[in-house]
């Protein structure tokens, strides 16, 4: 029979798992009626404290940790600049690790910073463990331990952890009526892993934006990538190989996007002529590129703020809604009218 953890009191009484956890160590913050639910959950449960988790939170330590998922891309050092400084101006230091995309790193990261007694953490998940529909071990001890937690960008859907998120629905909308207006009719998506929750959300949301515009959706031109530069050129390689030659490429994430941008300009391809390209994440390559390339972008500055308030509100013992953000789409010069296909 398995241990009855802080996460199974929690659940009982009603409450968050910091909840249970601060009145379980006598913690100080925490409402008469909270204390008497979770106490109660914890007796008919006969719930056992773990000692080690318990020692973790007992002393503070004016530090987070921050967790992203890969230390290359430029757009997750964006949101790692914004949660460092608004956590600086909150008073607080930020340790930063790097998943690269891998959730063995993950966990390896997270148990080192459970080590070190941070005060809290905001992390990029990584998905669920391969061949598993549950996330990993170590981060359901995380969980399970009531350290606060905060999910940005990426979320675990298993898990009912407070979210910062971005909707993408509205940008692809818009994206998707562009190329329609241009004449495009065969799209391509190059996506990233099922096990991101942000490369399904924008993979549901490029379908449901063809159906919007009321053109065909294709199956066969979904490229599943890893959100890394060599997919990305493996992709740019399924399009030029395709058999309904597709004439516009939406890309799921920057990596992927120079990597594809790199295949199709030594292939000869002229992307904004021959092909039309828009990529997610505004960083600096894709405004650099001849032609500039069109983008949708999310407010990095204002999410990774947010994070860090909703940090501080699960280590005051509140539990803050989550929150999506809309990302916004921004046509440029790689958009034209749709006229060679990109194989011809």
């Amino acid at each position: 029979m398995n241990a009855v953890t802080i996460k199974d009191v929690a659940q009982a009484a009603g409450v968050s798992s910091a909840t249970a956890s601060r009145v379980l160590s006598g913690h100080s913050a925490t409402s008469a009626e909270s204390r008497e639910k979770v106490e109660a959950a914890a007796k008919n449960l006969g719930f056992v404290p773990n000692a080690q988790a318990r020692s973790l939170r007992s002393t503070k330590t004016d530090t987070i940790a921050l967790l992203i998922s890969d230390v290359r891309n430029p757009y997750f050092s964006d949101l790692a600049h914004a949660v460092e400084q608004q956590a600086l101006e909150a008073g607080m230091m930020t340790f930063i690790g790097n998943a690269n995309e891998d959730s063995e790193q993950q966990d390896k990261f997270l148990a080192a910073m459970l080590s070190r007694r941070v005060d809290g953490l905001i992390v990029v998940p990584q998905g669920l463990d391969e061949d598993s529909e549950h996330p990993s071990e170590m981060m359901q001890r995380i969980v399970s331990s009531g350290t606060p937690l905060v999910f940005v960008d990426r979320t675990l859907p298993q898990l009912n952890i407070p979210s910062i998120s971005a909707s993408s629905a509205t940008a692809l909308n818009e994206a998707i009526g562009e190329l329609k207006a241009l004449g495009h009719q065969n799209i391509a998506f190059l996506g990233g892993p099922a096990h991101a929750s942000t490369a399904r959300e924008r993979h549901s949301a490029f379908d449901a934006a063809l159906e919007a515009n009321g053109l065909t959706t294709e199956k066969s031109l979904h490229f599943a990538g890893d959100f890394r530069a060599a997919s990305g050129a493996d992709g740019a390689h399924w399009v030029l190989r395709h058999q309904l030659e597709p004439t516009a490429v939406i890309i799921a994430d920057a990596p992927m996007a120079i990597g594809a941008l790199t295949v199709w300009r030594e292939a000869g391809i002229r992307v904004g002529a021959d092909l039309s390209v828009i990529a997610f994440d505004e960083v600096d390559a894709m405004l650099m590129h001849h032609p500039p390339i069109a983008t949708i972008s999310h407010d990095l500055h204002s999410m990774g703020r947010a994070a860090v308030t909703a940090l501080q509100s699960v280590m005051a013992d509140k539990e803050p809604e989550p929150q999506e953000f809309i990302s916004q789409f921004t046509p440029r010069a790689s958009l034209a009218q749709a006229s060679v296909t990109p194989g011809a």
